[in-house]
């Protein structure tokens, strides 16, 4: 009797007919070495399984656990990793269950999977976004996320601003045995600050630990749930009402009104943001602002350093005080607290923060707090002289530039930087005020915090 011929193969089949492990045929698969399944869903026909090399899909297979590819994602990340929770190895299995990576064997929460995929993966510039989008956090990573304390996040989930999308059970064994944790929607998490534009996040953020949440005094919507007027959707938006209004009657699907009057509708809130996102209107932030730092200490030599979240507070007048808050590490914090420590401080070269010019401090820079979020991450707060601030230089090198003001008004062909103070940063070929008009203007002191003050009978000599 003849013995019939296998037409199909499924990944089992396959990886015995090559004589390969089963891991090496599902890599060779997911990696394009070996065609697409042909015959069906997870089956090859004989054509390709039979004309597949089986050295070059022995030699491919690489294989790394979950936790060491979480590690390297995590530092594919960068540092400092603040309002970030580190990447897990329960995560790599979500990441596998995205289709992200292949999984390659192991078990199904904790794969193994090849370490160029993951390398792939660590270098796209999505990597951010993608975790939060794919990869659930629990209550204490959600907490790290938004960099609140764990009792500020519970306060959160007791006034509905966010609901669990899934749970895990963990055995805490001495600690409570097996415990279900609810799970939460990275997305959701990042998005809260911007749905909830009312809430002082800065401040919720800096509460220290033992004090009693902010957001215990405020109640949870009533049965109706959370609605919105449309004043309060362009809050969230960043717009005016008038913007939200002409939105409503340009787009068919925005949502309808559920409560309130025809002058003063009500929307359903979760509604709303869904349309916001739809169109483009609000994004999820997947990262956070950054704010570049090179000091220079008394002793010479500059250091840089990179802010995360950055909250620059300058003063109005010379006699105040300007000072910078943002996330760091531990070792940036340290180097700052140690060039700062001389008796006159440090020198900030450049200072590169969303929201303002670059600027230039000469001297006194001083480290005047430095706190740990219970929930994880490190903020440090700068502070200096107002009447030490000036702006930066334009080269990447920093340094402050020397800002002067024409003796008469610049003429068309004057081809000098021009500051709305009406001074000017010369350029050297400027005919009206560069090297060859001499003198053209009054400079400013590198200590003026503002060019307004520096009227005529306040002006310093001229630089000859």
């Amino acid at each position: 009797m003849a013995r019939s011929v296998r037409e199909t193969y499924d990944e089992y089949a396959a990886a015995g007919r090559l004589r390969v492990s089963v891991a090496a045929w599902r890599w060779a698969t997911g990696s394009g070495l070996v065609p697409p399944a042909d015959a069906g869903r997870g089956l090859w026909s004989r054509g390709v399984v039979e004309a597949a090399d089986a050295e070059a899909v022995r030699a491919a297979l690489r294989v790394i656990g979950a936790g060491t590819a979480a590690d390297r994602l995590t530092e594919a990340l960068g540092s400092p990793l603040r309002c970030r929770p580190r990447v897990t190895a329960s995560a790599v299995g979500h990441l596998v269950r995205a289709g992200l990576l292949v999984f390659l064997g192991g078990e199904a929460e904790f794969p193994d999977v090849h370490p160029d995929q993951v390398a792939a993966l660590g270098h796209r510039r999505d990597l951010a976004a993608l975790l939060d989008r794919h990869v659930p956090l629990g209550p204490d990573q959600a907490a790290l996320r938004l960099g609140v304390r764990r009792t500020d996040y519970d306060q959160i989930v007791r006034l509905g601003w966010i609901h669990p999308v899934g749970s895990v059970d963990v055995d805490y064994k001495r600690q409570g045995g097996l415990t279900t944790v609810p799970l939460y929607s990275a997305e959701d998490v990042a998005l809260l600050p911007v749905i909830r534009p009312a809430v002082d996040w800065r401040a919720l953020r800096s509460v220290r630990p033992g004090r009693r949440s902010p957001l215990a005094a405020l109640e949870p919507a009533g049965p109706d749930g959370d609605r919105l007027l449309l004043t309060e959707v362009g809050r969230i938006a960043g717009v005016g009402r008038a913007a939200v209004v002409n939105w409503r009657r340009r787009h068919d699907d925005f949502p309808d009104p559920v409560g309130g009057t025809e002058v003063h509708p009500e929307f359903e809130f979760r509604a709303v943001v869904d349309w916001l996102l739809a169109h483009d209107k609000i994004e999820v932030p997947a990262t956070l602002p950054v704010a570049s730092l090179l000091v220079a200490g008394t002793g010479g030599g500059k250091l840089p350093f990179r802010l995360e979240d950055p909250w620059l507070v300058l003063a109005v007048d010379a006699d105040g005080e300007d000072r910078l808050t943002a996330w760091t590490t531990d070792d940036d914090a340290d180097a700052l607290a140690e060039l700062a420590a001389d008796e006159y401080g440090a020198s900030v070269s450049r200072l590169t923060a969303p929201g303002t010019a670059p600027l230039a401090v000469t001297g006194e820079v001083r480290v005047i707090d430095r706190y740990r979020a219970g929930a994880g991450g490190l903020r440090i707060t700068l502070a200096w002289p107002a009447r030490l601030r000036g702006a930066a230089s334009p080269r990447p090198s920093g340094g402050q530039v020397r800002h002067g003001l024409p003796y008469a008004a610049p003429g068309p062909e004057c081809v000098c930087r021009r500051h709305a103070c009406g001074g000017l940063t010369p350029a050297d070929w400027c005919a009206e005020h560069g090297r060859a008009a001499e003198p053209a203007m009054e400079w400013h002191p590198a200590d003026g915090v503002r060019c307004i003050q520096h009227a005529p009978d306040h002006r310093q000599p001229a630089l000859r």
